[in-house]
């Protein structure tokens, strides 16, 4: 899952025998940075007109690894923000009746401007009913229905933060969107789904062309495609004979593969094959240090509009 990507120490992999400057490269972990940097100078500005920091909560079930890290990660980024932050932890035999009275409780308590409940949960409960018991005012991750049918028609909502992210990389990249066809790998409810109306809204103005696992023309469409989102979940799937010349390649994906080179005995992967899919693209992400910075940065975007209610009062 992209969330690991941001918790990792690997580099972003680079070209045997070329310079990182001779191919474009949109790096996430800076751009990251540079908007957390912005909305701490905006946080320190609300304090000092005697505002409230802005306070992100996150309930964590369970001990998996890679919800463990990125909750860690989004605390960390609420420190380098200005935000206030609570770490709820709840041993993974923790019913869903527990779990739902304490969603009920912070949906009541008025210091809290926004929270997220880690995903994935225990198979014993039910993750849908957990996201609609959340209050969709304070839904930062932007998974309650109210926020995606409202995102999905172009009105005021919080937007899941990584589709979120990949926007604000392509419009700080000068990305040229208008017109051009895109092709998204994937139709999970939290990339997928929620990227192909966001690309095709006014302002972003994309062709928009959705493969999944049961697409039968999928290379031909790639091959087509001037912008290609892979977030499908397969190390290496984007091959370089489905990438057209100049195509830009914003890879969402992150999977552990074996590499006995590595101390750890492993390596990130993205759904790219970068060393062979950099040459032909204009402007790639990385795998670290892409989409997987953004995604936090996005988060912190959201509590900070949550708390100045920018969407609802």
């Amino acid at each position: 899952m992209e969330q690991n990507t941001s918790s990792q120490k690997d580099t972003a992999p680079s070209l045997t025998g070329r310079a990182v400057g001779e191919f474009s490269l949109i790096d996430g972990k800076a751009t990251a940075a540079t908007i957390k940097a912005e909305i701490k100078q905006e946080v320190e500005n609300i304090v000092a007109a005697g505002g409230k920091r802005p306070h992100l909560a996150a309930i964590l079930v369970g001990h998996d690894g890679g919800s463990e890290t990125y909750v860690n990660n989004k605390v960390r980024a609420c420190e380098e923000c200005g935000f206030r932050s609570t770490l709820l932890r709840f041993e993974d035999d923790l019913s869903e009746a527990d779990l739902l009275a304490e969603v009920a409780r912070l949906n009541a308590d008025a210091d809290i401007d926004g929270f997220i409940v880690q995903l994935p949960l225990p198979r014993h409960i039910d993750e849908q009913k957990v996201i609609e018991a959340i209050d969709y005012r304070k839904d930062v991750d932007g998974f309650h229905p109210i926020n995606v049918g409202r995102m999905a028609i172009g009105l005021p909502a919080f937007v899941s933060a990584t589709p979120k992210g990949i926007l604000e990389l392509l419009r700080r990249y000068g990305v040229a969107t208008s017109g051009k066809k895109c092709v998204i790998l994937g139709r999970s409810n939290i990339v997928g789904k929620p990227l192909s109306q966001l690309m095709m809204q006014k302002g972003v103005d994309a062709t928009v062309t959705v493969c999944h696992s049961r697409s039968t023309t999928l290379k031909e469409e790639c091959r087509a495609a001037d912008i290609i989102i892979a977030a499908i979940g397969q190390p290496a799937f984007v091959t370089a004979d489905m990438v057209k010349p100049g195509a830009v390649i914003i890879d969402v994906g992150t999977t552990r593969v074996k590499d006995a080179s590595r101390a750890r005995g492993w390596r990130l992967q993205g759904d790219v094959d970068f060393q062979a899919v950099a040459p032909i693209a204009s402007q790639i992400t990385p795998v670290p240090g892409g989409v997987g910075p953004m995604t936090i940065c996005m988060l912190m975007q959201n509590t900070l509009a949550a708390a100045r209610h920018e969407y609802y009062n």
